[in-house]
């Protein structure tokens, strides 16, 4: 009895721990040291919190809400999670019962905690399926194979958007050769196209440094807005070039859009795939199905002898993702033409749509859209009261 009573004070530690990490976007300090984590309960695996915010903040808190209850559930020995998001207000009744006994009792919450249920997912009218182009750490080409992907998804008859979904280092002004800023029809944005493809980028609105100072609420507010508020309609298809790594902005993106998949990219060595592996985690506790792993810069293909070179290794992407489960999507070549059609503007999919290195995309474009046949987001965990 006493090593249970220790386990689940332990996992109870850990939880707390784990949510010491999320920051809050109002105060910038985390969830815990704001005392916004109300009666918690921990028994048997299962971790019930209630987050307390303020009545001016209920609806817009849910991503911290989900994102709360996505780092609990990373907590090794955690089996399920209920956080009930909850807006004070003056009447004592509506909070949990304090602990009398931290060192006996569990705190329970009581019944008339006023509940907030969380908003449905809502998509993008007119916008069929969204995907993510994901990677868990950065330089490892992922806004080239997002761009490439897109533009092949393109030739293979869809319609395709690409929203430039890094905040503080957007790319797509740049391997896309916009310049230009966006118009609007007075009511939404209208996407710059681009060989076929609608594109929206924060690139296109602000300078490059300007949004790197931004703080978390501004970040979310700019998503918001070039998901909602810009006229993608109609698309088969809307590829999001996520920021690199797996911190909270990624966490919420993975949680407020309704994505019906996502590609992870990665390279051949073993640092870069332990990221990757990051990068599935997190897309598994939010509920998002993997649509696969790509190997980028796999084989160096010599311009002048036309022999290949595992540089970086080869095979990493594919081991690791019969490892886990993941479909393996294929291999980009690491080779000079890549790089400099990006540099300049015009990606080697329409630079050189003939050649192998377009050819790789479109192979990797065909298994993406076959995915997206056949995928369908998992049933929400059961939750255990």
């Amino acid at each position: 009895m006493r090593g249970g009573y220790i386990r689940a004070m332990t996992l109870r530690d850990d939880v707390l721990k784990a949510l010491d990490q999320v920051i809050d976007p109002v105060s910038g300090r985390t969830v815990v040291q704001q005392d916004m984590i109300q009666g918690l309960v921990v028994k048997d695996g299962h971790v019930g919190f209630v987050l307390e915010v303020a009545p001016d903040r209920g609806p817009e808190s849910e991503p911290l809400r989900k994102i709360c209850e996505a780092m609990v559930l990373g907590v090794k020995g955690v089996k399920s999670v209920t956080a009930v998001l909850t807006a004070h207000d003056d009447h004592p009744q509506a909070r949990p019962e304090p602990a009398h006994d931290h060192h006996h009792h569990e705190p329970t919450p009581r019944p008339a905690v006023k509940r907030q249920a969380p908003p449905p997912q809502a998509g993008i009218p007119g916008v069929k399926h969204i995907i993510a182009v994901a990677s868990g750490k950065g330089g490892v080409g992922k806004s080239t194979i997002a761009v490439n992907l897109a533009l092949s998804l393109a030739r293979l008859g869809l319609r395709v958007g690409l929203l430039d979904a890094d905040i503080y280092g957007p790319s797509l002004p740049r391997l896309l050769g916009i310049t230009e800023k966006p118009e609007s029809d007075g009511h939404t944005l209208l996407p710059i196209v681009r060989h076929g493809i609608k594109t929206m980028s924060i690139g296109f609105l602000v300078k490059e440094d300007e949004a790197m100072i931004w703080r978390g609420p501004m970040v979310q507010s700019a998503l918001t807005q070039m998901l909602s508020d810009v006229a993608w309609a109609p698309l088969d298809v809307l590829v999001l070039d996520m920021p690199p790594g797996t911190g909270d902005a990624q966490l919420t993106i993975a949680q407020r859009v309704p994505l019906k998949g996502a590609v992870i990219v990665s390279t051949p060595q073993d640092l870069a795939l332990i990221d990757a592996k990051k990068g599935i985690a997190m897309f598994n506790k939010t509920q998002v199905p993997i649509l696969g792993l790509v190997e980028n810069m796999s084989m160096f293909t010599c311009p002048d002898c036309g022999s290949s070179h595992a540089i970086f290794g080869h095979g990493g992407a594919r081991e690791t993702a019969e490892k886990l489960g993941a479909p393996f999507l294929g291999e980009i070549p690491l080779v000079p033409r890549i790089r400099e059609t990006s540099d300049a503007g015009t990606p080697v999919s329409v630079s050189a749509p003939d050649g192998p290195e377009a050819q790789a995309f479109l192979d990797l474009a065909k298994k993406v859209a076959a995915a997206l046949e056949t995928v369908s987001r998992p049933a929400p965990k059961i939750v255990i009261e």
